[in-house]
């Protein structure tokens, strides 16, 4: 049942701020509390929407003061739904959407609700991009200090080998700067630790120059797919770092992209992404296309932003999710035969497994320079049942738990924490590793109260 709040401190804290604020019963708070994954489904006692970095220092300090637990929200992409939480107080930033490119200086500073759509179009205008995700509608914040691996990971490295420096407000309401030479400590906790020490109201990172860039699937048969793992796996890692390819297990989307007679069938699938001169994409991906079987070669030339948007319409807000992930240093034959077995029984045309290279630029940042541990792992792998049905919500569940279950003795231990559920402290301690004791220091010194726990949570050292 959600938490009464007193209604006089609630409209004090409307009036401080330039937002507003959703309460249980208002006319659009189910539609304001809804997260992309439809499988979770929690009701705040209040709701912040926030507008500039005062709102969040107001809210911040209301949800404190009030003994409240505090989830911070940005484009609610969070597979576990830890941008909410039950009888607490969101804080909503989907109103902090400024973005100032800086194109002479290669860097941009987003505002801490921009989604990567919006940061991919203002940084394209100037033929350039900061790495992120693969779905547009994310949140930037959320995905980029929790490490952030995509198409141009093996080029650029990962989103926080590109963070410059953020303003975070802290658990006691300041307002601080953390970057090289401001709060160093901080500085580096934050770039894959999470939102574990403060709220990002800005961010500002490195740009690279990226504009047209070819890419598009390649599909294989099932029957094909050992052979094409086995090239895949030696091939991603010798390849030019120009060139990005994400594997997968997916079912053919029904869409008009696809011809007819392939739509819904299984496949062994590359998503490509060359964003090198693009005279030089033939070469770059003629071995691919020399293997065995191929269904379909959609490889083409594109704005960067319509590869980054690609997944959007397959993937749009309230499908039903389950996730679990690993990092991965090497694919064994045997690891191979696991996942074949898996790729067979996918339960819903749009579940599926990734796995995104993490070498390549990623691999010259040093497994202590940042929280992120596993740099010597080649990918990030991510299990995902989905499907728009709620009456299928435990057979997602239970293929996704079975095949990262029946996987994880071949990874590396630990997992990207972007892909990770609500799955237990001992999971958190594990993906960060011989980092871990670092970042609770850092969070003892900037949140010793742990203020900020709705999240892969750090832990402040005693």
């Amino acid at each position: 049942m959600t938490q009464m709040l007193d209604s006089q401190s609630v409209d004090a804290l409307e009036a401080k701020l330039h937002g507003d604020v959703t309460r249980p019963g208002d006319a659009h708070y189910d539609e304001v509390r809804a997260l992309y994954n439809g499988m979770i489904d929690k009701r705040p006692a209040l709701i912040a929407r926030c507008a500039d970095v005062d709102d969040v220092v107001a809210a911040v300090g209301f949800g404190r003061e009030n003994g409240l637990d505090i989830a911070i929200r940005c484009g609610s992409h969070n597979g576990g739904g830890l941008g909410s939480v039950d009888d607490g107080l969101m804080i909503d930033l989907s109103g902090l959407k400024q973005i100032e490119v800086d194109a002479e200086g290669r860097s941009v500073t987003i505002g801490g609700g921009c989604l990567l759509s919006e940061v991919d179009a203002a940084t394209h205008e100037h033929g350039l991009a900061t790495p992120a995700g693969i779905i547009s509608t994310t949140g930037a914040g959320g995905l980029m200090l929790g490490g952030g691996v995509g198409n141009l990971t093996r080029a650029y490295g990962l989103s926080i080998d590109n963070i410059l420096g953020a303003e975070l407000v802290l658990a006691d309401g300041s307002v601080v700067n953390a970057d090289e030479t401001e709060n160093p400590d901080l500085y580096w906790a934050i770039r894959g630790g999470g939102g574990n020490f403060g709220v990002a109201t800005k961010i500002r990172s490195r740009l690279h120059p990226v504009e047209n860039v070819f890419c598009g699937p390649m599909f294989w048969p099932l029957d094909r797919a050992a052979d094409v793992l086995r090239w895949y796996r030696e091939f991603i890692i010798a390849a030019p770092e120009q060139l990005n390819g994400w594997f997968a297990f997916l079912s053919v989307p029904p869409a008009p992209l696809f011809p007819e007679e392939l739509h819904l069938q299984k496949v062994a699938a590359i998503v490509w992404c060359w964003c090198g001169p693009l005279d030089g994409a033939d070469d770059a991906l003629a071995e691919a296309r020399s293997q065995e079987g191929i269904l379909l070669d959609g490889t083409h030339e594109a704005p960067f932003p319509a590869l980054q948007s690609a997944f959007d319409a397959i993937y749009p807000p309230g499908d039903q999710w389950y996730w679990r992930g690993d990092f991965i240093e090497e694919i064994p034959d045997e690891a191979i035969e696991k996942h074949l077995e898996f790729a067979e029984t996918m339960p819903t045309w749009k579940s599926s497994m990734h796995m995104y290279p993490s070498n390549g630029a990623a691999h010259r940042v040093g497994p202590t320079e940042t929280p992120w541990a596993f740099r010597r792992a080649n990918w990030a792998s991510v299990t995902f049942g989905c499907d728009p049905d709620p009456a299928n919500a435990e057979a997602l569940r239970d293929w996704a738990i079975a095949y990262q279950e029946a996987l994880h003795p071949y990874s590396a231990g630990g997992t990207y924490l972007n892909f990770v559920m609500d799955e237990g402290q001992e999971r958190v301690k594990a993906s960060y590793g011989q980092n871990y004791d670092r970042l609770a220091k850092v969070k003892a010194e900037y949140d010793p109260g742990n203020l900020f726990h709705v999240n892969q949570n750090i832990r402040p050292a005693a």
